[in-house]
């Protein structure tokens, strides 16, 4: 009898023939043995076994100590003698011992209480796995802490192996769809630079995935409840077998007091030293559970959506998500967790790129629709277009932007080597500062202007179904489209200086008319003041209240106040908005900068885009005279006059918007995904004080002192 020839047929028959069990990693099947086969295996005929085969297919998104499962299984069976045993082993398969029973799952399904004999029974079978002899175990990884109480390192070793072994070997595949939903290349090693201290535990075997699908309730009353697939067992702090118990059997809240006491009465029984610090730190293990579940949640629901889609899947998909964002938005730091159309828009951009492009997918069609405002240039035609959506979805996270209100998405058209940017709105943006001229529009006469203006150009507008408008730009950045634009973050270099003053000037030689005919009236300034005073009377309630709690006026009061102050009519002209240093590319050359995003841009008093760049911008004080001198030189006396007296007007202008705009920003989490927001808001406190000194106004008497400074 051959050996291998006779395992490989009993691979094939199960495969074919057996009852499929459920497994996210293998693919079960349960099978009677013939003759020649139980004899091999040392079993009776007609005894069921388990034949597991790997999925071949299966994502990489859980964490592995070890390899194989039957060096476990050997190491345990004389503590849980009931588990099931490796009987053979395969390159793609292993033959287990079949445990006759029902899965917890099938009798009591998620979410459903459990009886207390049961979770005492299962707390029961965690604390036995400390006796488990830890030599008999395989050799752990070299991450591992040598320390074999050292909780916090072990802690820290599971964040890094879940950034190894999960987040990274997946990026390439899903990168852009958790960059467009918030959640950062580097979320799980900052996690691990956050670890906390711990109390120290001894270590012991943790099965580390004990859901209810892994739970056998046996067959006769005998037999106790039978812990299996093991596959994903490791060495360490006994709480970390805890907390993901409890996340993963799905326990209706109020039984989470009752598990955790069940759990320590039965350690202490076993194991004292391991319950200690229990109550601190058990949230620590929680915390990690849900932040690097996240991945493989998110993974396996874009998966399921790419296998079989329908809006009832969608749907599914986009509440899953949405579950695994909010439970991992406070130990990840996520800025704010998308809206349902937000999610769903990023599931079906993935699953647009996994088909190549432009085309059907189930009942929901992408199709490209021209936007006649604006015809394609000669070198741009509708062919490019179509190549460059047809890319769009499949570029990497590198390649993309999420700003305040746009993904913008660097590809590269498809038989060129012409990089461009996709820019699309992002679904539920909110917008609270003031928009009032079409960026193609504004982009289209800064290039029939001719000026010495470094902008991209527009390309395309359309719109897709249901991706929404897009448009595409000429590219701004390196060569090398994976590496990142560099931006002046810590502010202008001398010569950049120079540089941004000069497209500042030249933006004065634009006919502005053709952009807006009513335009550059006088009165810019108390026009400014009005819409801020409108943008604040029309923030939400919530973020109206906190700003009386801070002391910022409300929109009457605040009116009243700006009304005092006046600047001199300056003759106007097309204004950027938004000179922020996230919308300034280096570029290496001649060219010094290049100014992106004009989604703001406005017609006005040149002084304002000038001021308004240095309260966004680090400027020191060397450069901030250097530039206000060359932009009066530059410039006729029409654009420049008492311009000494009025400057700090603006400025203060500018201290007293952001109060309220970080304000509603960070109430709200809109935006903070943005590089400039978060720098914002980080400092909010001192912005506020600045506001409040702009407004002569004290800080309140009553007012909390920590108030500011704990929103952030």
């Amino acid at each position: 009898m051959d050996p291998n020839g006779t395992l490989q047929e009993l691979v094939r028959r199960a495969s074919q023939q057996g009852k499929e069990t459920a497994g996210h990693h293998n693919q079960n099947h349960v099978v009677a043995l013939t003759g020649p086969e139980a004899r091999l295996l040392g079993r009776e005929p007609e005894t069921s076994v388990m034949v597991r085969i790997r999925r071949r297919e299966a994502l990489p998104v859980v964490i592995r100590t070890w390899d194989h499962e039957n060096r476990i299984l050997e190491a345990i069976k004389g503590v849980l003698p009931h588990v099931p045993q490796c009987l053979a082993l395969g390159q793609d398969f292993t033959i287990h011992s079949y445990v006759e029973g029902v899965a917890l799952s099938d009798v009591c399904g998620e979410g459903k209480p459990l009886d207390m004999l049961l979770i005492q029974a299962l707390a029961g079978l965690l604390a036995q796995m400390a006796r488990v002899d830890a030599s008999a175990l395989p050799p752990l990884p070299t991450c591992w802490p040598r320390d074999d109480t050292d909780s916090e390192g072990f802690l820290r070793a599971l964040t890094h192996l879940a950034d190894r072994q999960i987040r990274r070997p997946n990026w390439s595949g899903f990168g852009r769809l958790f960059s467009a939903l918030g959640v950062p290349e580097d979320a799980l090693v900052h996690l691990a630079e956050r670890t906390p201290s711990m109390v120290r535990r001894p270590f012991s075997l943790l099965h580390a995935d004990l859901h209810r699908g892994n739970v056998i309730v046996a067959y006769g009353c005998s037999l106790p409840l039978i812990c299996v697939d093991w596959e994903l067992a490791t060495y360490g702090d006994p709480l970390h077998d805890l907390a993901t118990h409890l996340v993963r059997m799905r326990y209706p809240s109020h039984q989470w007091p009752e598990v955790i006491g069940a759990w320590e009465e039965a350690m202490r029984r076993v194991r004292p030293a391991a319950v200690n610090g229990l109550t601190e730190d058990l949230q620590h293990y929680l915390d990690f559970e849900r932040a690097q579940s996240v991945f493989p949640d998110v993974i396996r629901a874009a998966h399921a959506l790419d296998k079989a889609f329908s809006q009832e899947k969608m749907d599914e998909a986009t509440a899953e998500v949405k579950r695994a964002l909010q439970e991992a938005a406070e130990p990840l730091h996520l800025r704010k967790v998308p809206e349902d159309r937000e999610i769903e828009e990023a599931l079906f951009d993935w699953l647009v790129s996994r088909h190549g492009g432009p085309g059907a997918h189930g009942d929901r069609v992408l199709e490209w629709v021209p936007d006649r405002r604006m015809n394609t240039p000669a070198d741009f035609e509708e062919t490019a277009v179509e190549g460059a959506l047809s890319v769009e979805g499949a570029a990497p996270a590198a390649r993309v932007f999420k700003g305040t209100t746009h993904l913008s998405t660097v590809v590269r058209v498809p038989g060129t080597d012409r990089p461009v940017v996709v820019r699309r709105r992002l679904a539920g943006a909110a917008r609270r500062e003031p928009h009032f001229l079409s960026e193609h529009a504004v982009l289209r006469a800064l290039e029939e202007a001719g000026v010495a203006v470094n902008a991209p150009r527009v390309l395309a507008l359309g719109a897709t179904s249901p991706n929404g408008h897009f448009a595409i730009h000429t590219y701004v950045g390196p060569q090398d489209i994976d590496r990142r634009p560099h931006h002046p973050v810590h502010g202008l270099l001398p010569h950049e200086a120079d540089c941004l003053v000069d497209q500042l000037c030249a933006l004065t030689q634009v006919d502005y008319r053709r952009l807006d005919p009513t335009a550059g009236e006088p009165g810019f300034h108390r026009w400014l003041n009005n819409e801020l005073v409108r943008l604040v009377d029309g923030l939400p309630r919530k973020t109206q209240q906190l700003a009386r709690q801070l002391g910022l006026p409300d929109a009457r009061r605040l009116d009243q106040i700006l009304s005092w102050q006046q600047v001199s009519h300056r003759k106007p002209s097309l204004l950027h908005g938004d000179l922020n240093p996230w919308n300034l590319v280096r570029q290496d050359g001649p060219a010094g900068l290049t100014i992106i995003d004009w989604e703001m841009a406005l017609i006005g008093d040149p002084l304002y885009d000038l001021v308004r760049h240095m309260h966004l911008t680090p400027t020191r004080p060397e450069i901030r005279d250097r530039m206000f001198r060359r932009w009066e030189r530059s410039l006729p006396t029409a654009y420049t006059r008492d311009w000494q007296q009025d400057w700090q007007v603006y400025r203060r202008l500018e201290a007293v918007r952001s109060a309220y705009v970080d304000l509603d920003r960070i109430v709200s989490g809109d935006g903070l995904d943005a590089p400039n927001v978060r720098r914002a808001v980080a400092s909010y406190a001192v912005t506020l004080a600045v506001a409040n000194g702009a407004l002569g106004l004290p800080v309140r008497a009553t007012a909390n002192p920590y108030l500011a400074r704990s929103l952030v």
